[in-house]
């Protein structure tokens, strides 16, 4: 079974659409994949983006493994300031982004692109060094082998500006220790489906955070046990 098809399909607990809340036509809305866990965090996610992101400049966003596409429909109605670049890996999630880009026509949304964020950042559709403003990723290190982890934070420290902010979002572990016991719980079941899946220690991102630039600057707890890590590129790597 491919790794990254079961990563995806996990990760967005796929639904069908509630068709009798969309108008419009079926061609977008037969693609447009739900995921239930996308619709209750993405408020909370988004409050912590406003309180980071002021600017009202225009500025450029890379959202790294966007799922179903909810999350980045959802920030850039609330940033009509922000370019936002959605990506994935998975054909389908590559399918309902694009649906749900062309159901809402924001014009500052880009169409998405093929990313696979183990291989080296040269291959992230053409990005170049120094090009973002903002990097969001959500739900991905705990369900995606380390390599993705890796590969994410040398490539952020290649293409975030000097003074750039990376998001991260999910459930993590602290100093070697996972609370409360459902995140172990979860954890546990993580490894059992994939030994190369688990929360990812939060000392480890720090360090792997350093040696590519980028200083943890705020740790923020959010609903359902899960936290919001933000980086900041304080240097050139």
């Amino acid at each position: 079974m491919n790794l990254f098809w079961t990563f995806s399909q996990f990760r967005n607990g796929f639904e069908s659409p509630n068709f009798g809340a969309f108008k419009g036509s079926c061609r977008w809305m037969c693609k447009m994949l739900n995921a239930a866990a996308a619709d209750r965090n993405k408020d909370p996610i988004l409050a912590v983006l406003k309180s980071r992101v002021t600017s009202d400049r225009h500025l450029m966003a890379l959202e790294i493994s966007s799922g179903t596409g909810q999350h980045v429909i959802h920030f850039a109605k609330a940033f009509p300031n922000i370019t936002w670049q959605p990506s994935e890996f998975e054909a389908q999630s590559l399918s309902s982004i694009e649906a749900y880009r062309q159901y809402h026509r924001l014009q500052n949304v880009k169409p998405p692109i093929y990313l696979d964020v183990s291989q080296s950042w040269e291959t992230w559709g053409g990005f170049q060094a120094e090009s973002c403003d903002l990097v969001v990723n959500i739900n991905m290190m705990h369900i995606s082998p380390l390599s993705c982890t890796m590969g994410l934070f040398h490539a952020v420290g290649k293409i975030l500006k000097r003074q750039g902010l990376l998001l991260t979002y999910g459930p993590y572990a602290f100093k070697g220790s996972i609370t409360p016991q459902s995140n172990v719980d979860f954890d546990q079941s993580l490894r059992y489906r994939n030994p190369e899946w688990g929360l990812r220690d939060v000392s480890f991102l720090k360090k792997l955070g350093q040696e590519n630039g980028l200083r943890l600057e705020e740790i923020v707890d959010m609903p359902a046990n899960n936290q919001c890590l933000l980086f900041l590129k304080d240097s050139v790597v």
